[in-house]
């Protein structure tokens, strides 16, 4: 006999996404792909200057933690089951993103933002609201996101110390995972977001940069 597969209830999935919340907050996050910047030295020495990457990589490495509550809270909602693996797939990438984001803010000798539980609650709030919304629309949610993300992470290349070729490969690996997530977004059906929500999306992400780049 072909053993049944188990269909979890409301209150095991709430428990399995307070699992996943403590491994994205708490937890050494173990990335499944090696770090893009593996073979590059170490070549930000100014204090000023590494004062400066770190807190940029700190911003990075909180918008990881918002994206994994974001396609958690998602696939919690998602109505179509191929759409829930798609964002969980996308997830997993996410995690790689912010191992290799932590591991650089930890070797500029700098700390990660002391607001994480707040970044990762309110995101995934956001991303179960953006899932209830019906799953075309949360895919559209994606797809923006993705967009305004790889707008952010090209300001942090014009930012960040010229020579710090360690964050620069880190961003670049990143800019291309998260284009692909956007341009699968849209494929699989995503439609656009009206102006006012991509306004306040980008509004709100310059909330959480401004306030993850001091604390």
């Amino acid at each position: 006999m072909t053993p049944k597969t188990r269909h979890l209830g409301l209150a095991d999935r709430l428990i399995q996404e307070f699992d996943r919340a403590l491994r994205t907050i708490a937890a050494a996050n173990v990335p499944a792909r090696p770090n893009p910047a593996d073979g590059a030295p170490e070549s930000v020495e100014d204090p000023a200057a590494r004062r400066q990457a770190a807190a940029l990589m700190r911003v990075n490495h909180a918008g990881e933690i918002a994206a994994q509550a974001l396609y958690h809270g998602q696939a919690l909602t998602a109505r179509n089951p191929a759409v829930r693996r798609r964002l969980l797939d996308a997830a997993r990438d996410e995690t790689d993103h912010l191992a290799w984001c932590e591991q650089r803010v930890r070797e500029l000798d700098d700390r990660t933002s002391l607001l994480a539980p707040l970044w990762y609650a309110g995101s995934f709030a956001i991303g179960a609201l953006a899932g209830l919304a019906g799953d075309r629309n949360s895919l559209g949610f994606v797809a923006e996101t993705e967009k305004q993300v790889i707008e952010h992470i090209d300001s942090h290349l014009e930012q960040l110390p010229e020579q710090d070729q360690r964050s620069r490969r880190i961003l670049a690996q990143m800019k291309d995972d998260e284009g692909r997530h956007g341009s699968d977004a849209r494929n699989a059906g995503g439609w656009d977001l009206p102006r006012p929500v991509r306004n306040l999306m980008r509004r709100t992400g310059r909330v959480m940069t401004r306030t993850a780049y001091r604390i």
